[in-house]
């Protein structure tokens, strides 16, 4: 299966990296052809400009800023997501690539305003492996933005795509016994994937 990464976080050395580089070589492992996608490394703006947004709706121009991207997505046919959340919310780099890559005619059809139709049907699997710092209650008691964006909002975009979202929890007393069993969880899932 064609399977699209997108990493979103700055620091090499940080446990979101070896999250990252487990994941990538599980997929590679269970025989996945993988679209690795550092939004950082490849110095992905997350800024929609003006023109974007006054070309936000018209689907025969929007896709032009960022055609490579959405050409890396339609060729997907799974995708897996590797991001922090901070401040209870997706890293701007992500959210920027949202903002940018899921448009009318490449996320969803408007060509009906009144029926707005999902257009990621290709994407058979999505899966999101992501950090918090506080505790689950917090985030719990916060809304937790990021899991409804990657549960509900992706799910909608792609026709009702099973979705994982599996998140480690209270990263600031994390020790390295919980997280190596953490990253063990992930490589088993992804090679299952």
């Amino acid at each position: 299966m064609r399977v699209l990464v997108l990493y979103a976080h700055p620091v090499e050395t940080s446990f979101h990296a070896a999250l990252h580089a487990r994941v990538v070589a599980a997929l590679n492992a269970a025989g996945h052809e993988v679209d690795d996608c550092d939004l950082y490394a490849e110095g992905f703006n997350p800024v929609l400009s003006r023109e974007e947004r006054l070309n936000y709706h018209n689907t025969a121009v929007n896709r032009a800023p960022v055609q490579t991207y959405v050409d890396r997505l339609l060729a997907a046919e799974a995708l897996v997501l590797c991001f922090p959340v901070w401040c209870f919310g997706l890293p701007a780099i992500l959210k920027g690539w949202f903002d940018r890559v899921l448009m009318p005619g490449v996320a969803f059809d408007i060509s009906d305003p009144a029926n707005v139709k999902p257009a990621l049907t290709h994407l058979k699997k999505i899966a999101a492996f992501t950090t918090y710092g506080r505790p689950r209650w917090m985030a719990f008691f916060m809304g937790d933005p990021p899991r409804k964006v990657i549960t509900r909002y992706l799910r909608a975009l792609t026709g009702g795509t099973r979705v994982g979202y599996h998140a480690y929890y209270h990263m600031n007393v994390a020790t390295p016994e919980s997280l190596r069993r953490h990253l063990d969880r992930i490589d088993a899932l992804m090679r299952r994937f």
